[in-house]
């Protein structure tokens, strides 16, 4: 056989097995499941600076949840950038925990009476396929009492921890200026 030959079908050989495994063909994908998020809860207003405990159980089939998103939109402020936490491995087919996020900032200092937000959470698995959204719209108020005990079924038993929401909110009034820096 002709060398050119040879080194032309040998290129198109490596060519076409590149081709084929970038493209997965070379192993068949399998269908996974989406998690879904079961039950939710959060309390929708409190005092600004006090821990935010945000409640989810959730389940996977296929038993690889990877990490959950937070998305914050502020009326007035806009949309916050996500915040992502991973699930340990203990939680990956099915997880009842909670999420805390410490409302206190300092660039929000002197956070206005009645500011809304919008928290959005959802699960990610190793697949990428997401799960449902759960909305917890949220109000800080001064004088409110906040019922703090979960209902059913965060209310079973010890509920763990699954990390922080490291979202820090700022003032939007007070944005552009440098006025509320202590000098």
């Amino acid at each position: 056989m002709n060398p050119k030959k040879l080194i032309y079908i040998c290129g198109l050989f490596v060519a076409l097995t590149l081709l084929i495994s970038h493209a997965g063909w070379a192993q068949p994908k399998l269908e996974t499941k989406a998690p879904v998020i079961t039950h939710s809860f959060a309390v929708e207003k409190s005092y600004y600076g006090d821990v935010w405990k945000i409640y989810i159980e959730a389940e996977d089939p296929d038993g690889d949840m990877f990490k959950i998103a937070s998305v914050v939109d502020q009326a007035g402020g806009g949309r916050y950038p996500t915040d992502w936490i991973i699930i340990k491995s203990q939680y990956r087919k099915n997880l009842r925990a909670y999420l805390q996020w410490n409302t206190f900032s300092s660039r929000a200092q002197g956070m206005k009476e009645w500011t809304q937000i919008t928290l959005k959470v959802s699960i990610l698995d190793k697949a990428g396929n997401e799960s449902n959204v759960v909305v917890f719209p949220f109000t800080f108020e001064t004088g409110v009492k906040v019922k703090q005990e979960p209902p059913a079924p965060f209310n079973q038993g010890e509920i763990p921890r699954l990390g922080y929401i490291h979202i820090d909110l700022y003032n939007p009034t007070l944005m552009g200026t440098t006025h509320w820096i202590d000098d």
